[in-house]
Parts: structure tokens; C-alpha cells; sequence
């Protein structure tokens, strides 16, 4: 397991899977060791996977100081990450929290992304968030499936908050409600750092219009991969956050919840792999 060290004397960990060139990936949650995003979906067959524990998750160490945890304090983190690696320019995936975060990397070090790869992303750094009636329009999708009679009430009630998260309604994070989803669902409370994520968010993160003028300047190619089901973002909200990238994609997976490489592991690596083969601008100088 690989180490290097943040500029405040962090010790952060990364972990390699697979072969071929590197991809470099943020996990989401927010705060969630990335060990939950397993081989995304066969990717490692193709590509080397990078996977950044973010500080205080996983094998990374707890920082002196918990304000370090809010996503913008982050940003030195990763390029402190991408120089460890070597890489002039970084092809660099997110999930969900995790795009956050690489937005505010893409606004600060455009000229250091090659590729940007966005799957259901948070788009809270562009100033755009789910509503409670995003997540209860795409939960209403699902009134077929058998726990819905259940979940959907209880789902309503927290949303409103009202009570307490509860497990009856984790189906709505998935596309599929099967045995790969229960127990990718069951990790993450072990994974998560509760205490961590509640600073990720913090006020003064985000300055949307200062992020919106900066990643004008980004010439990467972007791709924006919304699930078709996923309440937080809709494929709508995904839609709006792409546009905030110069000519950047928009995919949305059919049947896809907030984890599609575990909904379809074909059809995610297919387009993945579709947006990550192709030809690389030349390295800038």
C-alpha cells in the first residue's frame, strides 16, 4: 500500500488494482474509505486503478487539525497525490462527494487533468444541490419493485426531517436490490468517517461563481454519468452540472441507482472505457 505525505505532514494511502495506464480515482460518501468502490465495474482489466483514501478514512491517517476534512482544503491533497505518482497530466474519475472535490482540483489545476470522468456526481461545488423532491421523484420510479410499500414512507418521513435515517429505504440507492447491493450497503458505516464527513460541506467550501469562471479554462474532455434512478443527482441535475465543463458528455445508464458500476457492470465499463480510450490531447509543456 502506497503512502505519501500532505503538505501538512499527513500520512495519505492510495491503493493499486489492476494494469495498464493510471486512473486516478476520489472515492465519494463523502468521507468513505475507497475500498467501496471495489474494481468499478471491471475497470481494473483495464486500466490501473488509483484509489485515494481521502485523510481519515481507510489507511490514510486522522489530521491534527478536523477543518482540513472541508472538501476545498482537499484540493492540495490531491495535486500533492498526482505529483507523488509522476503523472504530468492525471486521467482522474469521482464518484458522487468525490466530484466535488474534483471539480474544485479541475477549477484550480486545469492543466493537470487529461480526462475527467464525473459518475452520479455531487454538484455542490457549481453552487447546485438534490432537493428532497428530486430524490422523492426518482424513489416514485420504483413503485414495482416489492419493498417499495415500506421504504417509500419511511423515505418520505426522513427526507422531511423527521426522523431518522433508516436501512428499510438503502434500496432506493440502488438500481438493483440484490445480494451484491445489501452487502456493499452494509460496509459503509464501517467505511465512513461520520465525524470527517460532517466538516466536507462546511460553510466557505464552495464559491460556485469563482468555480463556474475557472473551469473555463479546462480543456479536458468531461464526462458526466448519471444513473437513471439516482435521486441525488437526477439526470436532469447531472445534466446541468455538465454544462458547467467546456463540451463535456452527458450519460445516463438505464436502471442505474447512485452505484452503477454494481447495477450494470457492462454497460458502465462499456462507456467508461468508450470516454477513456480515446486519444489524449499531447502534454502540455
Amino acid at each position: 500500500m502506497p503512502t505519501f505525505t500532505a503538505a501538512d505532514g499527513t500520512r495519505l494511502a492510495y491503493h493499486l488494482r489492476g494494469e495498464g495506464e493510471t486512473l486516478a480515482v476520489l472515492p465519494g460518501g463523502p468521507m468513505r474509505a475507497s475500498a467501496y468502490l471495489g474494481d468499478l465495474g471491471g475497470l481494473t482489466a483495464h486500466r490501473r486503478l488509483a484509489l485515494l483514501d481521502l485523510r481519515g478514512t481507510g489507511d490514510s491517517a486522522t489530521p491534527a487539525d478536523a477543518a482540513t476534512y472541508r472538501c476545498d482544503r482537499m484540493v492540495e491533497d490531491v495535486e500533492a497525490w498526482r505529483s507523488h505518482m509522476g503523472l504530468q497530466r492525471m486521467d482522474l474519475l469521482a464518484h458522487s462527494a468525490g466530484a466535488a472535490l474534483a471539480t474544485l482540483y479541475a477549477a484550480r489545476y486545469p492543466q493537470r487533468v487529461r480526462r475527467l470522468l464525473l459518475v452520479t456526481p455531487n454538484p455542490s461545488a457549481l453552487g447546485l444541490r438534490a432537493t428532497p423532491q428530486d430524490r422523492l421523484a426518482a424513489a416514485a420510479l420504483r413503485t414495482d419493485e416489492p419493498w417499495f410499500a415500506d421504504a417509500f414512507p419511511a423515505f418520505r418521513t426522513w427526507l422531511a426531517g423527521d426522523a431518522d435515517f433508516d436501512d428499510v429505504f438503502l434500496p432506493f440507492f440502488y438500481g438493483r436490490w440484490d445480494d451484491t447491493a445489501r452487502a456493499h450497503a452494509e460496509a459503509e458505516a464501517e467505511q465512513t468517517n461520520d465525524d470527517a464527513g460532517a466538516h466536507y460541506f462546511a460553510d466557505g467550501a464552495f464559491t460556485p461563481d469563482a468555480t463556474r469562471a475557472a473551469l473555463a479554462a479546462l480543456r479536458a474532455p468531461v464526462l458526466v454519468h448519471a444513473g437513471e434512478v439516482d435521486g441525488g443527482p437526477r439526470p436532469d441535475l447531472a445534466r446541468r452540472a455538465a454544462r458547467a465543463f467546456p463540451g463535456a458528455e452527458f450519460a445516463v445508464q438505464p436502471g442505474a441507482g447512485h452505484y452503477p458500476w454494481l447495477d450494470d457492470p457492462q454497460w458502465f465499463l462499456s462507456r467508461a472505457l468508450a470516454f477513456l480510450d480515446r486519444p489524449a490531447d499531447p502534454v502540455l509543456p
